[in-house]
């Protein structure tokens, strides 16, 4: 009994060290000098579990052709309940190779502060790896994730998304995404107790008078959160100028 609530309990941890990169792809081709508003949303309905969803509410900054920084505020609802804020996150990502080579690299960072009192703190790190062939653009990243909080640290833990897109025309392209969490780093769950779930994407852009932008993209996944059977639904949608 004990070892099951152990195990439960980190893959709630996991859940929520994920909750961001958990839905949303992460990539970074900075746009020099460009600047957005970044609206993010997820409703997850796990078996035998009340849906939850999270709505984030970003600013953006692309401050060289290399970096990329944004700084998120999060907020959490347990149905049924009212939306609390839960957390602020700043992310950084920067470019190691722009075309240098067939894969693109990128390293990203991130750490969350929970506003729950708890004076919990995440972070997350790891590699952004991009390639195309033709119009087909393919994504893979691998992330550490470490809680800690006033008295102590938890285990570093390993997650990781892909994405196959098709760029068909700039207002609609299409692809899948996937998404999963394994536990500790150097000691994975058991494959019936890991987190992974896919689905289809949609993405989209148009381009408005003096360099403005609106981007957009959403998944359906299916699969487990929290290593529990669950379907959700995540959307993004940015404005850039």
């Amino acid at each position: 009994m004990k070892k099951i609530l152990v195990l439960t309990s980190l893959a709630l941890l996991m859940q929520q060290a994920a909750a961001d990169t958990g839905y949303y792809l992460v990539t970074t081709y900075p746009n020099e000098g460009q600047r957005s508003v970044d609206f993010k949303y997820w409703n997850a309905k796990p078996a035998g579990k009340a849906p939850r969803s999270s709505p984030e509410l970003g600013l953006a900054w692309n401050v060289t052709s290399r970096w990329y920084t944004e700084l998120t505020a999060q907020w959490f609802q347990m149905s049924p309940g009212s939306n609390h804020l839960s957390a602020v996150e700043w992310q950084n990502d920067f470019m190691l190779t722009q075309g240098e080579y067939p894969v693109d690299l990128a390293f990203h960072t991130n750490i969350e502060r929970d506003t729950d009192g708890s004076g919990e703190i995440g972070y997350e790190y790891g590699p952004v790896l991009q390639t195309e062939f033709g119009r087909t653009q393919l994504n893979l990243n691998v992330f550490l994730q470490r809680h800690c909080r006033t008295a102590q640290a938890e285990a570093t833990t390993i997650a990781y998304q892909w994405q196959v897109k098709y760029r068909w025309i700039e207002k609609l392209q299409f692809g899948v995404q996937g998404f999963g969490e394994m536990g500790k780093w150097n000691d994975w769950l058991p494959r019936e107790q890991q987190s992974h779930r896919a689905g289809p994407a949609v993405f989209g852009s148009w381009l408005l008078a003096g360099g403005h932008e609106w981007k957009y993209e959403a998944a359906y996944l299916i699969g487990k959160n929290s290593a529990r059977n669950a379907k959700s639904v995540a959307m993004r949608i940015q404005y850039a100028f």
